[in-house]
């Protein structure tokens, strides 16, 4: 069963290795390293017909760095992942998924914090130019834009957050909550044409900061959003660095139950995490999962938690 996931880390271990850094060395070849969870050798095992690959910069680099950071990341994505690729095709737009043939991935560029443009809405506005087609405030920590979901703070978006989500609305790019505090979740809802949790699990399975309570699972629902649960096992399992596919289920169970059958979807954050599910351990075990949700679903409701949810919720302009 093909499958769309709605975020991983690809580019920044690509960066990593470009850069010498964190024990990450070249040459690192996108079809098959080793050390990419979803390398492109993967994403063929795995059946992915669309992955996500966010531009993330780590709050450690300096400010005045950032857009340089996020500049060489989105030119890895044209050099090493596009480029050097001919099956991986560059989804610029979301009529794009449409066209694709069998034996082609589509990859999306997505930007995971407003630090990368800081106050400058040019950069925003080049960002789009340049294929960007979902956008989440923040990572963790607070920016120009909004409070993260680690920030004690825990305040809402800025007016110039807000005028960023106007701006997602206006080129339908989604806007993600993912990382947002509860008060940004809120602002962001009250705002976006287009909401997503490109990867977010409930909160009422697994008490963790990056994950939904059902009152925000709701408030997605009914705004038409979309749900994509994430393989990280601290935001499936409380407090632990180990999961089963069962256990990930439950988070599933738990949104189907509060309506969400039509709304979920896969964001694994493969490449941005350290731990794995098992059995679940790189996009070439997709399967696995969907084999498992067999057990339980029935076909339709799992093509749909696989690709087709997402699909039929694509921003129109």
């Amino acid at each position: 069963m093909k499958i769309i996931d709605t975020h991983c880390d690809g580019l920044m271990k690509l960066q990593f290795a470009k850069r010498g850094q964190y024990g990450y060395k070249l040459p690192m070849h996108f079809r098959n390293a080793e050390a990419l969870d979803t390398n492109l050798e993967r994403l063929k095992q795995g059946n992915v017909m669309t992955q996500f690959f966010a531009i993330f910069i780590d709050p450690d680099v300096p400010s005045d760095e950032k857009w340089q950071h996020a500049l060489e990341q989105i030119d890895l994505f044209y050099t090493e992942v596009i480029g050097k690729n001919p099956e991986m095709k560059h989804i610029r737009s979301w009529q794009d998924l449409n066209g694709l043939t069998d034996g082609e991935i589509g990859a999306v560029l997505t930007l995971e914090g407003a630090d990368a443009f800081g106050n400058d809405l040019m950069k925003l506005r080049q960002l789009y130019r340049l294929g960007v087609l979902s956008i989440g405030l923040t990572w963790n920590n607070a920016n120009l834009c909004a409070d993260g979901a680690g920030e004690p703070r825990g305040g809402g978006l800025t007016l110039l957050g807000k005028e960023v989500v106007k701006l997602n609305n206006q080129h339908g790019v989604f806007t993600d909550v993912s990382h947002s505090t509860v008060n940004g979740f809120w602002d962001i809802i009250e705002l976006s044409d287009y909401p997503i949790a490109s990867h977010s699990n409930a909160r009422a399975i697994c008490e963790h900061p990056r994950n939904l309570y059902d009152d925000q699972i709701k408030a997605m629902l009914a705004k038409n959003g979309l749900i994509h649960v994430v393989f990280n096992p601290p935001f499936i399992n409380e407090d632990s660095e180990t999961a089963s596919i069962s256990d990930f289920m439950k988070h599933i169970e738990h949104i189907c139950s509060l309506g969400g059958v039509k709304q979920i979807g896969f964001g694994s954050d493969f490449d941005g995490i350290s731990s794995f599910i098992s059995n679940l351990e790189n996009a070439s075990d997709y399967q696995n999962l969907i084999n498992e949700l067999l057990k339980f679903y029935s076909e339709d409701e799992v093509r749909g938690f696989a690709r087709q949810n997402f699909l039929d919720h694509l921003p129109v302009l």
